[in-house]
């Protein structure tokens, strides 16, 4: 081997066993190699740097082998040497990346027409497949379906999604999975004991958990580390490791974190200058950053019970636990989950360490920002005006102040703030109608209200009296109190809604008792619709801002609005409904209303509604912001 040979490639593995992980696709190769029972096509797929060119060579040295059939090649054998030297004539390594034209498959479909020379089995290992052109793939379609006996394929690949199905359908197909930290990291060790290095065993984890689950980059990362960071006797430190690297060291994390409890924004300003100046690796600080917020949440929630799951040292976890112990678990798993939402944004900046910074800044004034428990909507949604007093003494928002928005003031998950507890008020909403009814808390979200669940009660249809005429007056009462006007009783918010009275009718169904009728199953609202097709009293775009349905002797509609329930509701409109619904039903159905579904409301309203609920209030002190407009959405 040559002595500028990388650590890749000097401790490359010879056989199936030496090779790190990939346990399945090892058996699986290695006794098809055993049992002289090869696959026209085989395609490696994976991340960078996890075997897959390796297990390829040594599949290709097995097939080969003098001894064979065997599981393992010998590598003594002159058919492994020189397979293993890359000058065997029947194992063919071509690069896909630079032989990806149809006219190199058409060179290589030719030389798959010939016997192998030396060797048993004539191999073709094409790298980096995924780069050949579509042409190039359709080209060599007949071959991997029926090649010539002992010959086989192998396409090893980083992006197998770039295949066409037709070639992936023709192969045997094995995913490499990324290698586990621990199984890296051992790895690591072995080869530093086989260069007889003394070292740290925090440095070859600190080189595995920076390899992120490639052999061949953390075999790149320790001859780094081993020429700058040490001389040839010295020991390899993990000071040494984070200083070539660029990594955060423990006191990096540990600084933070005081930094994050004390919301001290101007050290963190200062810590981010400094991991600057160091050349620290901002998208390996990151990773670190999430996995610490991840095991401050298992321990956090779940205390020692966390600790198998860590697989961490007993003094890191009683520091960990010392340090979770300061934030809540609803700040952590918020930090944790911003972290993670920042990684790409920050990295494909062109600012990183501006995104980096206000990343940690966010985190830092996180636990000033509103609970979002108190902007949390109870199930079924609740509408009206706030109860709570308005503050003495605030002044009237300005007309020219400038617009604020909610949602960009808090993020999605935030940690309880410290301020004073609020009223258990729903939230008020800016985002659609609001309905006005008893005193409640506004909504931020429209509320959801089901078919027939009655919201304020419809003023019914009467049969109107004479003009001169008056009812009685109750026993007892005044007469010189009682007026005509007096006669409509108030509207009772809670109660069931009664429906319209029309033409009184002794056969039809008592009024209030369609309640408890069940619903006409074969007469439905769209069959209505298209027998209207042809009306013209009532548009049929208004009809379908209803919907209806039959119980028994009545057509109970519901408007979208209470604009089309006060248009339905007029006598010349009434009556035609009537007749339509006796042609449709094919006897007389009399007409009752629920209440519409949403109620269409003024901005002024809303507004005035919203204004003093207290959630508002508190974003108004927190964030010195105004309410200037509020717009009502239809949805």
């Amino acid at each position: 081997m040559a002595a500028n040979a990388s650590l890749a490639a000097l401790y490359r593995p010879q056989t199936f066993a030496e090779v790190v992980g990939q346990d399945m696709v090892k058996s699986i190769l290695s006794r098809a190699a055993r049992e002289d029972r090869v696959a026209p096509a085989y395609l490696l797929s994976g991340t960078r740097g996890v075997g897959k060119t390796t297990i390829a060579r040594i599949f290709a040295k097995a097939l080969n082998c003098e001894h064979a059939p065997t599981g393992e090649p010998c590598n003594e054998c002159e058919a492994c040497r020189r397979i293993t030297q890359g000058n065997f004539v029947d194992v063919v390594e071509i690069d896909g990346a630079s032989n990806r034209g149809i006219d190199d498959i058409r060179r290589l479909r030719d030389a798959v027409g010939y016997a192998p020379l030396e060797g048993r089995y004539k191999v073709f290992i094409i790298d980096e497949a995924h780069m050949l052109t579509k042409e190039a793939f359709n080209a060599l379609l007949k071959t991997l379906e029926e090649p010539p006996a002992r010959v086989t394929f192998i396409m090893a690949t980083t992006e197998q999604h770039k295949f066409p199905v037709t070639i992936v359908s023709r192969c045997q197909h094995f995913v490499f999975r990324q290698i586990p930290e621990a199984t890296l990291e051992a790895h690591i060790c072995d080869i530093l004991q086989r260069e007889g290095r003394p070292f740290e065993k925090e440095a070859a984890h600190l080189i595995a958990r920076r390899a992120a689950g490639s052999v061949r980059d953390s075999m790149s990362l320790l001859g780094q580390v081993l020429a700058l960071g040490c001389g040839p006797d010295e020991a390899l430190t993990a000071a040494q490791a984070r200083e070539v690297l660029g990594l955060a060291g423990q006191e990096v994390m540990d600084r933070l974190l005081d930094s994050l409890a004390g919301q001290n924004v101007a050290d963190i300003a200062a810590l981010v200058r400094e991991l600057l100046a160091q050349g620290v690796d901002m998208g390996f600080f990151l990773r670190e950053l999430s996995g610490l917020w991840r095991n401050l949440f298992l321990i956090r929630q779940a205390g020692r019970e966390a600790a198998a799951e860590l697989n961490m040292p007993e003094g890191e976890l009683e520091r960990l636990s010392a340090a979770a112990s300061r934030f809540t678990l609803t700040y952590i798993h918020a930090a944790w989950q911003m972290t993670l939402d920042s990684q790409r944004r920050i990295l494909t900046s062109l600012e990183p360490s501006a995104g980096l910074e206000l990343l940690l800044l966010n985190l830092a004034m996180l636990p000033r920002l509103l609970p979002l428990e108190e902007l949390s909507l109870p199930a079924g949604g609740v509408s009206g005006a706030s109860s709570a007093p308005a503050p003495q003494g605030r002044k009237p928002a300005p007309e020219s102040s400038a617009s604020f928005s909610a949602s960009q003031a808090a993020p999605r998950a935030v940690s309880p703030a410290k301020v004073e507890p609020v009223p258990a008020t729903p939230a008020p909403s800016c985002s659609a109608p609001v309905q006005k009814s008893a005193p409640a808390a506004p909504s931020f979200s429209r509320p959801v209200q089901s078919a027939g669940t009655p919201s304020e009660k419809p003023r019914p249809f009467e049969k109107k009296a004479p003009a001169f005429s008056a009812p009685e007056p109750a026993a007892g009462a005044s007469s010189a109190a009682f007026s005509p006007a007096s006669s409509t009783p108030s509207a009772d918010l809670t109660a069931e809604p009664k429906p319209v009275e029309t033409q009184p009718s002794a056969a039809r169904t008592p009024s209030g008792e369609w309640k408890d009728v069940p619903v006409d199953a074969s007469l439905t609202w769209d069959t209505f619709l298209d027998a209207c097709q042809d009306n013209r009293d009532i548009p049929l775009p208004m009809l379908r801002q209803v919907t209806g349905e039959v119980r028994g002797d009545w057509l109970v509609l519901q408007a979208f609005s209470q604009v089309i329930l006060q248009q339905l509701r007029r006598k010349e409109k009434l009556a035609v409904l009537e007749k339509m619904a006796a042609s449709w039903a094919g006897r007389p159905l009399q007409i009752a209303f629920r209440p519409p579904q949403r109620s269409v409301r003024t901005e002024a309203e809303l507004k005035e509604e919203i204004q003093d609920h207290p959630v508002i209030r508190k974003f108004q002190d927190v964030y010195d912001a105004r309410l200037v407009r509020c717009t009502p959405v239809n949805r």
